[in-house]
């Protein structure tokens, strides 16, 4: 049985309809055709066999009926196996969503079978359509139509069940080439004579006079390159986030001192809600590149809260803001990079808004939705 919360999305999930392509829809008329004319050719040898004197052209004007008014009935298969693909929805939708979409399937298909034989039969000059009684006949349809819905419905499934699996390892397989190009950014970022350069200049700068700062410099620098050259997974917890960007923040106050603050401001349990790695790093980052030239103080303030249904990171400062020109030049360091990542963990879910803060600094904010992808 499928968990109380897969039922409950299950029920809440928007209607979905068949969008049917040309090249699909000819396709699917060009095989109920041949298998018409399959089974009239078929019926015409057991009359045959039979003795029977009926003209060839009657068993396969019945069977083409039969397949070509089934053919106008697929969209009715089609509709309930998007919406109720398997027993995984919950047995009451999936069979009370077969059951009654069969049950039009097979009026449906009977209607325009025998309605179309009843019209073709006096234009072809065969005389009046003699069906048999219905109380015999219909069971006899409905049971073919059980089998043929079954069949169809079957084959559906498993081809719309194999293109999710193949979509889902090719967003697999194009998260991994982003969070691997992530993860090189990240290292290129601290190893550019930008970043690498300037903090081993300012850990050479104090360690003859602080030794115990110089090591913990030293040990922050080791802990971001390793964290850089870790493979794990596109995701980690907003404490290991704020740790990482944190080690980060150290080494940039120690090269520029007074001229930077940062603030931190984060809403009570939000640490194991996880965020996408190294965002605040790249958001921190990309406010320090376009306001180093600055000689006033520096505020970055860095904030996470609750927000509608999911979580809001936000990177404000106090700098020149998104309309100047800066000497880091484009767009900001990261933030296109950013924003493919989000769309890859989360589609249209999450985004990324750019805008001015308070005092007419930049404001970033990355908005994530509640559940987790990983």
């Amino acid at each position: 049985m499928p968990a109380p919360d897969s039922l409950d999305a299950s029920a809440r999930a928007p209607w979905r309809w068949p969008r049917f392509h040309p090249r699909t829809v000819l396709a699917l008329f060009g095989l109920l055709l041949a298998m018409g004319l399959w089974q009239g050719s078929a019926v015409r040898l057991n009359l045959l066999g039979d003795g029977s004197r009926q003209p060839w052209s009657r068993p396969f004007l019945w069977e083409l009926t039969g397949s070509l008014s089934a053919w106008l009935c697929l969209p009715i298969i089609r509709v309930a196996v998007l919406n109720a693909p398997g027993p995984r929805v919950g047995w009451a939708r999936f069979l009370g969503l077969h059951g009654v979409a069969f049950l039009l399937y097979t009026a449906l298909h009977i209607t325009v079978m025998v309605g179309s034989r009843h019209l073709l039969y006096p234009w072809l000059g065969w005389g009046a359509y003699e069906y048999g009684p219905l109380v015999f006949r219909v069971p006899m349809e409905v049971q073919k139509d059980l089998i043929g819905y079954a069949v169809v419905a079957t084959v559906w499934s498993f081809l719309d069940t194999m293109r999710e699996r193949q979509a889902r390892a090719l967003h697999a397989a194009r998260l991994e080439g982003e969070l691997r190009t992530a993860q090189l950014q990240s290292l290129t970022g601290q190893l550019n004579p930008h970043f690498l350069f300037n903090a081993l200049n300012t850990v050479s700068a104090v360690m003859y006079e602080d030794l115990s700062r110089t090591d913990r410099l030293l040990s922050d620098l080791g802990q971001l390159l390793r964290a850089s050259l870790e493979h794990a997974g596109p995701t980690w917890t907003l404490a290991e986030e704020r740790t990482h960007t944190q080690r980060f923040v150290d080494i940039l106050t120690a090269r520029f001192g007074e001229r930077l603050r940062v603030r931190w401001e984060v809403a009570p349990g939000l640490e194991p809600v996880q965020v996408p790695r190294f965002a605040l790093q790249t958001l921190v980052e990309n406010a320090v590149k376009h306001n180093q030239d600055r000689r006033e103080p520096l505020e970055v303030r860095i904030r996470a809260r609750g927000e509608g249904g999911g979580w809001a990171l936000e990177v404000e400062d106090t700098g020149r803001g998104l309309g100047e020109p800066s000497p880091a030049g484009g767009t900001g360091v990261g933030l296109e990079h950013l924003t493919r990542v989000l769309a890859l963990l989360h589609g249209e879910r999450a985004r990324l808004e750019r805008g001015s803060g308070p005092e007419g600094g930049a404001r970033v904010t990355l908005l994530l939705p509640r559940e987790v992808t990983v």
